[in-house]
């Protein structure tokens, strides 16, 4: 079973539950949209492993989506699947050219769209994302969702949780409170910003005075993680 969300964007009822239907024999998660604004609020919100994008939709095309997406650090990372009746190369080259990682032509069987999907998440993830994380003694299991420092395992909340694991993902690299409230608490939600200071310190609190170094205030920024440790 697998623990990898997708997401379904597709005008027409049918399309959609035909690939649910394979997703789910697969063991995938699954959202649905049949619009592309629709789509962009679930992108934000709930950020899918991978979206299946169909090129031609009320409202606003896949294409436009997309490249909307690639341009967008927070999303350029997420793999996209275009979905489409179009078969000329043209089409093709201008799916990929906007960010596009494959290319599925209608009709297509589940098995075809499963296998691709798979190959796609490889790529994007070479070293698996279901992989433990462990940094200086801090070990995160995305499996399971528990953190741990040698054998012994740390409490903390769902959020400090999903804050931890964007962090640990992502190390190096700061990140402001705004950006960080749309990785974690998806960008629909109203928090204050100052909402992010307080799950920092309740996280840095969580995993102790020993490791809390991790999690570094960058000033006039935000927060990244690193394991350089930098002068206080």
């Amino acid at each position: 079973m697998t623990s990898k969300t997708v997401l379904i964007i597709d005008d027409e009822s049918s399309i959609r539950e035909m690939i649910a239907i394979a997703l789910e024999m697969a063991g995938y998660n699954y959202f649905e949209a049949e619009n592309s604004q629709q789509a962009y609020e679930i992108i934000i919100d709930n950020r899918p492993d991978l979206i299946l994008c169909d090129w031609m939709m009320p409202g606003g095309s896949g294409i436009e989506l997309t490249r909307r997406l690639k341009r967008d650090s927070l999303t350029a990372e997420i793999p996209v699947i275009m979905l489409t009746a179009k078969s000329e190369e043209d089409n093709k080259i201008q799916g990929l050219e906007v960010g596009a990682d494959d290319y599925i032509t209608k009709p297509f069987s589940p098995r075809e769209l499963v296998a691709r999907l798979k190959a796609v998440l490889r790529r994007a993830n070479p070293q698996g994302v279901d992989e433990p994380i462990e940094v200086d003694g801090l070990l995160l299991d995305p499996v399971s969702q528990r953190v741990t420092i040698g054998t012994t395992p740390l409490e903390m909340g769902p959020t400090e949780y999903r804050l931890l694991k964007f962090l640990i993902t992502h190390q190096e690299r700061a990140y402001s409170r705004a950006q960080l409230l749309d990785q974690v608490w998806g960008g629909n939600v109203y928090v204050e910003e100052r909402t992010v200071d307080v799950h920092i310190r309740r996280l840095r609190k969580a995993i102790g005075e020993t490791h809390d170094y991790l999690i570094q205030t960058v000033r006039g920024t935000g927060y990244r993680f690193s394991s350089k440790r930098t002068p206080q």
